[in-house]
C-alpha cells in the first residue's frame, strides 16, 4: 500500500502547481495532459468504512485509497505528458468524483510543456 510522501518530479519531468517552473524557461506549450484512475473500494472496505462513521473520525481505508489513487492518476499523467513530448507539466491540479456509491474517480490534470535550463551570463561585480 502506497503512504504517501511522492516526489513528484524525476529528472526526465518536473511537475509543478505553478504556471511556471523555477531556474527554467518555457520553451514549447504541448498542451492539455492528464491521467485518470477509478477505483471501487469493495464491499468489504464499504462496511468497514460504514461501521467508522457511527464512532465518527477519520475513515482510513478510504484516506489510504485516495492517496495512492492520486499517485496512480499522478503517474498516469506524467506518462501521457512524455508520450507528448514534454519534459514538464505546470498547473497542476488534481479533482475528484463519486461514481454511484462505491467508485471514486480521481484525475491529475495539467499543461504539457518543454522547459530548459535558464543559464544567466555571468555579471560583473561593481565596486563603488
Amino acid at each position: 500500500m502506497y503512504a504517501g510522501n511522492y516526489n513528484t518530479s524525476s529528472p526526465d519531468m518536473i511537475v509543478v502547481s505553478t504556471p511556471y517552473v523555477p531556474g527554467y524557461k518555457i520553451t514549447n506549450v504541448l498542451g492539455f495532459t492528464w491521467g485518470l484512475i477509478v477505483r471501487s473500494r469493495g464491499l468489504g472496505g464499504n462496511v468497514v468504512a460504514s461501521l467508522r462513521t457511527i464512532a465518527g473520525g477519520e475513515i482510513k481505508e478510504y484516506t489510504q485509497m485516495l492517496d495512492q489513487s492520486r499517485y496512480e492518476a499522478l503517474e498516469r499523467l506524467k506518462q501521457h505528458a512524455k508520450t507528448l513530448g514534454a519534459n514538464a507539466v505546470i498547473e497542476v491540479r488534481f479533482d475528484s468524483s463519486e461514481i454511484g456509491q462505491v467508485m471514486s474517480e480521481i484525475l491529475a490534470y495539467g499543461t504539457a510543456v518543454i522547459v530548459e535550463k535558464e543559464v544567466s551570463p555571468s555579471q560583473p561585480v561593481s565596486l563603488r
